[in-house]
């Protein structure tokens, strides 16, 4: 019983471990998206389970016009967005790079381009921090999730026009906010070999 619509039809009938199956399917992937959008495990967790709870008290609802997964998404990021308007947590650099971690190298051949590549993932990370959710949202959907934009337009509940406005508006002020982190990188990059020759 691999089929979604079977798990679905299953959990209807109150076959709950078919749900568990559906929640294994799908929770770790939903915890790295909302992770990305919340900047917190600890939310991201507590957000991933509520999402589950509401799916389950809803599934009678699901009318399977879109993917469950797309269903559950909508669930799960209004449910972050309503947790993002209540705290509005400022965090700093430090504090970004605690909770995201190092991401892993992809075979670079030296341990400068590791450095180079672990700074750059810090900035990327501390950069999306200071997007509104909204922002946030709309570029791990686009950008980590890779989902189309009929995808983000169902998920998001708006037109497929304002979903590629927004997108751009989003990069546009993700690279604001990257521009002058990576300039001052480069200078620092740039005095550390002057510092050395003296």
């Amino acid at each position: 019983m691999n089929d979604e619509a079977s798990l679905i039809d299953a959990t209807l009938a109150g076959d709950t471990a078919a749900f568990g199956t559906l929640v294994t399917r799908h929770q770790d992937r939903l915890y790295n998206s909302l992770l990305r959008v919340l900047g917190s495990s600890e939310d991201a967790r507590d957000m991933v389970q509520e999402a589950f709870v509401q799916a389950f008290l809803k599934l009678e609802s699901f009318r399977g016009s879109s993917a469950f997964y797309t269903w559950l998404y909508r669930i799960a990021f209004n449910l972050a967005m309503s947790h993002t308007r209540r705290r509005r947590p400022t965090q700093s650099l430090d504090t970004a790079k605690s909770r995201f971690g190092c991401e892993p190298a992809d075979g670079q051949p030296t341990p400068e381009a590791n450095l180079a590549q672990r700074e750059t993932v810090h900035m990327v990370h501390a950069a999306m921090e200071r997007l509104s959710a909204e922002y946030r949202q709309i570029l791990v959907l686009r950008e980590i999730e890779e989902c189309r934009y009929e995808q983000i337009a169902d998920i998001l509940e708006l037109p497929i026009g304002t979903v590629r406005s927004r997108l751009f508006r989003a990069r546009l002020e993700l690279r604001n906010q990257l521009m002058p982190m990576m300039s001052h990188a480069e200078m620092d990059g740039a005095k550390q070999p002057l510092a050395a020759d003296n």
